[in-house]
């Protein structure tokens, strides 16, 4: 058999669960205490110390051993493993799955150069891919071609986390309040830059993201769209969906709510669609 592994930053939510991808949850820690990812700590935890502390938690990769032990359940049963960690320069979880996939056989780590449902969409193509009755290397070579396709950017709708992570100045986080100023996250190249700023109220700039994205990045693969947030209002959400119908036919339109590692970084009611852009390549 084949096993589809993730790290918990991929954001899959219940999916993790309904597709059987297993994940290995990061460290964050809040103060003097560390939790792992996505079991026993949620963004709303986050929201909480943020408030009453006003600093971010700390976010870590596990260790070799920790990966070795992780994969080692599924080689000792003979499953071959494909795992999808956070962009390599976002974290040193790569390294440290690597370095326990040398020790093993038939383990293939996967820098997804993304986050969040960036990785996630490779993940999820993947498990396709191994319910269709593809072999590892298949896969495995596949998803290596698609890496460079994945669409992941949010809509960040306070600059509060950012400045807190030394992501932006005092005065650009202030002048961006005064102004209304909402910020695009893009993933390039594996790491984060700064897309189009749209002012106005959030609900409005959000729409307007959507269709932006849609006509920028215009060659998609229509499998699925993911809309993913961090406890955005329901019917924001619900708007998105609609102008997503309105304006691509994919098949599949997947709410996730991001983890926490997103979250630590990027704030409440930050918002993204994430698609993989190889339609037609």
């Amino acid at each position: 058999m084949i096993k589809i592994t993730c790290d918990s930053t991929a954001d899959l939510d219940y999916l993790f669960e309904k597709r059987n991808i297993d994940f290995l949850p990061l460290i964050v820690t809040l103060g003097a205490n560390s939790f792992y990812d996505g079991v026993d700590i949620a963004p709303t935890d986050i929201f909480s110390y943020v408030k009453e502390n006003g600093a971010l938690p700390k976010t870590a990769a596990r260790s070799e051993e920790d990966f070795y032990e992780f994969f080692k359940k599924y080689t000792d049963c003979g499953d071959s493993v494909i795992h999808f960690n956070i962009s390599s320069k976002f974290s040193a979880s790569n390294e440290m799955a690597k370095k326990a996939a040398a020790r093993l056989n038939n383990v293939f780590v996967v820098d997804s150069y993304n986050l969040s449902t960036g990785t996630g969409l490779l993940a999820m193509h993947a498990a396709d891919m191994a319910e269709s009755g593809c072999s590892a290397q298949e896969i495995y070579g596949e998803i290596k071609n698609r890496i460079p396709f994945v669409q992941a950017s949010f809509v960040v709708d306070t600059m509060e986390y950012l400045r807190k992570g030394g992501r932006c100045s005092g005065i650009a986080s202030f002048a961006a309040s005064v102004l209304r100023i909402k910020p695009t996250i893009l993933v390039k190249d594996g790491g984060m830059v700064v897309g189009k700023k749209y002012m106005g109220s959030f609900d409005k700039v959000i729409l307007k993201y959507v269709a932006d994205t849609l006509n920028s990045f215009n060659t998609p693969d229509y499998t699925r769209i993911f809309v993913t947030h961090t406890y955005a209002d329901p019917q924001t959400v619900e708007f998105v969906r609609q102008e997503i119908q309105r304006l691509a036919p994919f098949k599949e339109i997947i709410e996730t709510k991001a983890g926490c590692t997103v979250t630590s970084h990027c704030g409440k009611n930050t918002l993204g669609i994430l698609y993989i852009n190889d339609g037609k390549k």
